[in-house]
């Protein structure tokens, strides 16, 4: 016969305390980056810039603005990029990728970044452009992330971000080889990496581990996803090699049309995975943010980071 399940008493008494986690107020306020895409249309410019000011009295340490796949939206991303700079109290990040141009070209555009005022890049090889599945140097172009950083310390002084991924790049031939290529990019003199996303915080936990042995001592930022849309996350994974537990999928399961439950599901699961993240000793988070600021907002508040009081 099947043993009854443990009452409520019993699984108390026999097993595990699980301590709570530390109180927000007990902590400091992490420091904060968002970033955003360059709209498509006045629509979603509309949408973006919503969602900018909605978050810019949180005072984040940077804004980034991502470039499309080729370099497809670098018209776009240096337009909103010169716009931060001039029209918000943001310090903007612009991404640079070695997609599509070359060194002249890619250098050109750094130099009118640092001609708008912008001070901070976010380094990146790059998707290759649509139609191709495998990623080829431009000819005369930077090849590597790494190439492209030692680019931008010729031109100026500027802050950089690089790619970093817990789960492995998927065009790496190995896990050691994508550390090693995230060791050469601070090498070659990257202030910090921002991560790929994640779900489940060991990910990034054993992630840290292994750059610690590697020798790399620059910040490594978890970059945080809140899910909104379970599908579409879920094929984004599978191209750029983040994993989904099945846990997560189950939170989802029959939200499909509901929107509304989405939204608390994702505020929640997020919030646990940063605050876990806090009391592992994390004090950085880097928010996907997909233009919508709603979730984002709330995640931070629950952090403890509030409007910058005025006077």
């Amino acid at each position: 016969m099947d043993q009854p399940s443990p009452n409520t008493l019993e699984r108390w008494l026999t097993g595990p305390r699980v301590g709570s986690l530390p109180s927000p107020a007990s902590l400091p306020a992490p420091k904060l980056s968002f970033e955003f895409f360059p709209p498509k249309n006045e629509k979603l410019e509309a949408d973006l810039w919503a969602c900018i000011r909605r978050l810019e009295p949180l005072a984040p340490r940077f804004v980034s603005v991502t470039y499309g796949a080729g370099g497809s939206t670098r018209a776009r991303t240096h337009d909103t990029v010169a716009r931060l700079a001039g029209e918000t109290t943001l310090t903007p990040a612009a991404h640079l990728t070695c997609v599509g141009a070359t060194r002249e070209e890619v250098d050109e555009v750094a130099r009118a970044y640092w001609d708008a005022g912008v001070r901070h890049i976010v380094a990146l090889r790059g998707d290759p452009p649509a139609g191709a599945s495998v990623y080829e140097p431009h000819p005369g172009g930077y090849a590597q992330a790494e190439d492209l950083v030692r680019g931008l310390r010729r031109i100026g002084d500027f802050d950089i971000s690089v790619g970093a991924y817990p789960e492995t790049h998927p065009a790496a031939l190995s896990p050691q080889a994508d550390l090693d290529f995230l060791k050469r990019k601070m090498d070659a003199g990257a202030n910090r990496a921002i991560t790929q996303y994640f779900f489940d915080t060991d990910v990034y936990l054993r992630f840290l581990d292994r750059c610690h042995a590697a020798g790399i001592t620059l910040p490594i930022v978890p970059g945080i996803m809140p899910v909104t849309n379970f599908a579409s996350v879920k094929r984004f994974s599978a191209m750029c090699g983040a994993s989904v537990p099945s846990w997560l999928e189950s939170l989802f399961e029959g939200l499909d049309e509901d929107e509304a439950t989405r939204r608390l599901v994702a505020a929640t699961v997020a919030a646990e995975q940063v605050r876990i993240l806090q009391a592992n000793g994390v004090d950085e988070f880097h928010f996907y943010t997909l233009n919508r600021a709603d979730l984002t907002y709330a995640i931070a508040h629950i952090l403890g980071a509030r409007p910058a009081q005025a006077g």
